[in-house]
């Protein structure tokens, strides 16, 4: 069955690098007016209300976040892979069955994520040895933020959908949109109300939940076989089956990613809260390389699983070492913003000298790494984009996790620093880097499958 032509995009023809870039950029745009919601209620909190507020929003607790919002978000990961194969190969049945079926999978994760985040909040950040003058204002953030789990996941899903159709513009006006509101709120409820941090979770909430009503108005008028029927909102049982055999590996995945993080958390936080207050300003900062490489990433998946869908396997190839190269001289030119200006971005968070130099000091150590994680974002993106996910989340949970704690439970008696500590994420992103590259160059992935 042939598709509307409102099937057709230029990802599967056309000049590939003009087509990746013009692909990437809403995404990376969109990317950091997401970061923003947290950025902003880092900076306002930050400067309203001091440093222990402010490692109340980030740190430890936006990691502690991730842990079930990134679960989630692999899930919808397998979504949009689905949904770019059969719109590679423009076949309409299936395209509208994967939506409904990837919406319907949203608002059970959502509403999952919001019961099993309000009840494990105080565990969670108890085991990760948040400290006592903090604990107070970090479990009043999380479970308010925490009750917006519906809107998180439906906007990550839905912003799947509309990129699995190669449209990234979209998600990104509804990012602008959602981000302005949540900055305004911001400095309403905490600089005008005084509301603390509770008043920054509300005005979250509030801005994630315009986003999700955006996403369903949008769908609900576009031209079939991508209008979204509230009343097909149902689970198609193949293609649920699918979605959870690429998403499950991946939600697995960013679990593991994020209790590596939460040990590193734990071992951060045992050297004060002035470490801990630097660590989360510095983690605000650090989203700029991160929004890079995380669009590059969804921006190869989607080129690759419609390329496939479309039997292209050539241009699949010829765009994931496109893409390598943009993003290497992309990560160069972060660097070297850094060591340049990074110590400017770091006083938007911070107002104590102490903390300050902490700051500059982790800044300074980590960076000169980055270029030894692309080809983990890259090829893993690549790799799933052909439908495969196990082997990419084996060697993951091996590299960036199972290395990452032994070295974290090692270090102290190699070096008992907190820079011994953050020697962890060089060591476990060179290692994942080179199975990463042996796996995609010698692991056959774009022999066809026979699911289609």
């Amino acid at each position: 069955m042939k598709a509307h032509s409102t099937n057709s995009n230029g990802i599967t023809e056309g000049v590939i690098w003009q087509q990746l870039l013009a692909f990437f950029f809403p995404i990376l745009f969109g990317t950091f007016f997401q970061q923003l919601y947290n950025t902003a209620d880092a900076i306002i909190v930050g400067q309203f209300l001091g440093k222990e507020a402010l490692a109340a929003v980030g740190g430890g607790t936006g990691t502690a976040i991730n842990l079930l919002i990134g679960f989630f978000t692999g899930l919808s990961a397998g979504a949009t892979v689905i949904i770019s194969q059969h719109y590679g190969a423009k076949n309409n049945e299936r395209i509208s069955a994967s939506i409904h079926t990837a919406i319907a999978l949203a608002l059970a994760g959502g509403l999952m994520i919001s019961i099993a985040g309000y009840a494990f909040t105080r565990p969670l950040l108890e085991m990760i040895g948040t400290p006592d003058d903090i604990l107070p204002l970090a479990i009043s953030y999380m479970h308010i933020y925490f009750l917006g789990g519906i809107p998180v996941v439906m906007y990550n899903m839905g912003a799947g959908i509309f990129r699995a159709m190669g449209d990234s513009r979209t998600p990104f006006y509804f990012l602008i949109a959602s981000c302005l509101t949540n900055i305004v709120l911001d400095l309403l409820f905490v600089g005008v109300f005084g509301m603390n941090v509770e008043g920054a979770a509300i005005a979250t909430v509030i801005s994630q939940l315009l986003s999700m009503v955006l996403i369903f108005i949008t769908l609900m008028r576009r031209k079939e076989p991508e209008k979204l029927r509230i009343r097909k909102i149902a689970f198609d049982r193949t293609l649920l089956c699918h979605m959870l055999l690429i998403g499950l590996p991946a939600g697995i995945q960013s679990i593991m990613y994020t209790i590596s993080n939460l040990i590193i958390q734990a071992a951060i936080n045992q050297y004060g809260t002035d470490s801990a207050a630097a660590w989360a300003a510095w983690s605000k900062l650090d989203q700029i390389f991160w929004m890079f490489i995380n669009a590059f990433s969804i921006a190869i998946t989607t080129f690759v699983g419609q390329n496939f869908g479309a039997g292209k396997i050539d241009r699949a190839r010829k765009g994931v070492r496109t893409v390598v190269i943009m993003s290497a001289v992309s990560t160069l030119a972060i660097e070297a913003g850094y060591f340049l200006v990074g110590r400017y971005g770091l006083m938007l968070f911070i107002t104590d000298s102490t903390v300050l130099e902490i700051g500059v000091s982790i800044m300074h150590y980590i960076v000169p790494w980055y270029i030894t994680y692309i080809a983990i974002e890259l090829l893993s993106g690549a790799i799933r984009g052909v439908g495969k996910s196990l082997i990419p989340t084996l060697i993951s949970v091996f590299g960036i996790c199972v290395l990452r704690v032994i070295w974290i439970y090692v270090s102290p008696a190699v070096s008992p620093t907190l820079f011994g500590v953050l020697f962890s994420y060089p060591f476990s992103w060179i290692v994942t880097s080179a199975l990463f590259i042996i796996y995609y160059y010698r692991g056959h992935i774009y022999e066809i499958q026979k699911r289609h």
